[in-house]
């Protein structure tokens, strides 16, 4: 039996997760109708709230903005600056001072989040033979979407799961290996006994997936950006081969990406509407998710948890707001300073905000205003938290190019494409400064793209990837209380996830292979400006 028309990996997500009225594999392939509906309904599952649970058992299970928030945290980019940092259920992701290990959601909700999308994809490429002259066309440009959707969600795994080595925690046993692979042909025995397997298999299995979505799209399109066109393939293809440090080929890609969309970055006006900003999709978005006002949850949807006006939700309470080291690299004349508040506020900019004058005075300094209520409505939640969510945007494609080029040998040139970038669209009085070491430039476009992708998280692969440090206690920090205060040489150990325990109880070939437990391996205050040491 096939195992995309059961949940995958094991027995145990079976009884977990129910169907929810996901359509068979036999449903799917009725009609062109039905793949089309199914098609359709995996970007509207990327934006469920409680998707893994389907009840309101943790406030972090929100699907794909799970990831947007999450990868946001591990960076040490956002803080809960209100009355009650605990309000914060991501904060985890940020701290790892309490369980963060196999038995606790913050492994188990991204595992199984993850794996729910793969397998929405699963259903959808088991029932299209793209081989078939008898397929028509618009079926076979929709197998290509999900073709490109599952890549990109192994890519997210790969991210989120293969270790990358610290002091804090030993990695020596499983350096190299990402996540079991479960397509359209795994069967169930099979995932019952489903090995991790190594980086190099994983971007050979996603870049076959992307040779497809590649072939397929080229003739098909669909009908809005809510799913993967030719473009966001070839996106996805730029930053797997980033994480893989191909880095030639991943400026190439990108570049292909940038020429095919033919989208422009978010403008200025367009960065601190108050109605609109980062809630309404523009010519910037080239994939993105939407909310629903009929289905949404009134504590488990994006805004309501990331908008600085909001007045529902958990934001009101948490307060979402930047790290005041990376808010204080934005000069004054960057666009994207405007939409965190300055310490001192009005008599620093006449902030643009559908809230009163007190509100911005009595708000805390670094809070964001960057993801505004829709329409400007921060009361009612199905109105102003029935936003638009971006998954890829052209500019971390311009970014991607530049660093990519600069490691692929020209350094000049990547340094020429940042300041393009820089001063064409969000500072126009930027010179980048790290152009005659090439580990220094990788490190300046990293701060842009934390500051260009703050709240979207795009920024945590090449963090990752680049093993930059982590400096949270530092004189001026404005982490809330000494749980956040803590300085990781290289990596924190928590971005290097853990496979939650139901998954190695079911499959027994990741028995004795999980990742290292970072829980409280660096615990809070570390000493001012210095990495904490090993334990």
């Amino acid at each position: 039996m096939a195992l995309s028309a059961v949940f995958s990996l094991t027995s145990c997500i079976e009884e977990t997760f129910p169907e929810g009225g996901t359509a068979t594999a036999e449903q799917v392939g009725a009609s062109s109708a039905a793949l089309e509906g199914s098609l359709n309904g995996i970007p509207a599952q990327m934006s469920l709230g409680y998707y893994v649970y389907e009840d309101q058992v943790h406030e972090t299970d929100m699907a794909y903005p799970l990831f947007m928030i999450a990868q946001t945290e591990l960076l040490g980019d956002m803080y809960p600056l209100g009355s009650n940092s605990g309000y914060d259920w991501y904060r985890n992701y940020n701290t790892f001072a309490a369980n963060v290990g196999e038995t606790s959601y913050f492994a188990y909700l991204p595992w199984f989040t993850l794996y729910r999308f793969v397998k929405a994809c699963n259903d959808v490429i088991s029932v299209v033979d793209i081989e078939s002259e008898s397929t028509s066309k618009e079926i076979k440009g929709m197998a290509g979407a999900a073709y490109a959707m599952r890549a990109f969600d192994y890519y997210m795994l790969m991210v989120c799961f293969e270790p990358v080595e610290n002091i804090y925690t030993d990695i020596s046993k499983v350096k190299g290996l990402t996540v079991p692979i479960i397509s359209e042909k795994t069967t169930i025995e099979e995932a019952k006994s489903n090995p991790r397997v190594t980086h190099e298999e994983m971007v050979k299995f996603i870049l076959s997936d992307l040779d497809k979505a590649e072939a397929l799209l080229a003739d098909w399109s669909p009908k809005d950006r809510h799913l993967p066109n030719l473009a966001v393939a070839y996106g996805i293809r730029a930053k797997v081969l980033l994480w893989d440090e191909q880095y030639a080929e991943a400026a190439k890609y990108a570049r292909m990406a940038i020429d095919t969309s033919k989208a422009s970055p978010v403008t200025a006006a367009q960065w601190e509407d108050p109605t609109s900003g980062f809630c309404v999709a523009n010519q910037a978005w080239m994939w993105y998710i939407s909310y629903d006002a009929e289905n949404m949850r009134n504590l488990a949807n994006f805004t309501g948890w990331m908008s600085g006006e909001a007045d529902w939700s958990y934001s009101s309470l948490t307060r979402p707001s930047m790290d005041k080291s990376l808010f204080d690299k934005m000069s004054k004349s960057d666009i994207r300073k405007t939409t965190f508040l300055h310490p001192d506020k009005y008599n620093y900019y006449e902030y643009k905000t559908v809230r009163d004058r007190q509100y911005i005075e009595e708000a805390p300094a670094c809070l964001s205003l960057k993801f505004r209520c829709k329409g400007g409505d921060w009361e009612n939640y199905a109105t102003g938290g029935a936003s638009d969510c971006p998954i890829m945007r052209v500019e971390e494609l311009m970014l991607i190019e530049a660093e990519a080029k600069a490691a692929a040998g020209d350094l000049a040139g990547g340094v020429q494409l940042l300041n393009n970038f820089m001063q064409n669209y969000r500072d126009p009085n930027y010179t980048c400064k790290a152009t005659s070491n090439l580990r220094d430039f990788q490190l300046e476009v990293l701060t842009q793209m934390r500051i260009e992708f703050w709240g979207e998280g795009n920024a945590f692969p090449s963090a990752k990837r680049l093993k930059p440090g982590v400096m949270q206690n530092y004189e001026g920090t404005n982490a809330p209380s000494n749980i956040f205060k803590i300085n990781c040489e290289g990596i924190k150990p928590n971005w290097n996830f853990v496979i939650p325990i139901s998954e190695l109880n079911n499959n027994k070939a990741l028995q004795g292979w999980n990742n290292p437990d970072p829980s409280q391996k660096v615990t809070g205050p570390s000493p001012v400006g210095q990495y904490s040491p090993a334990k």
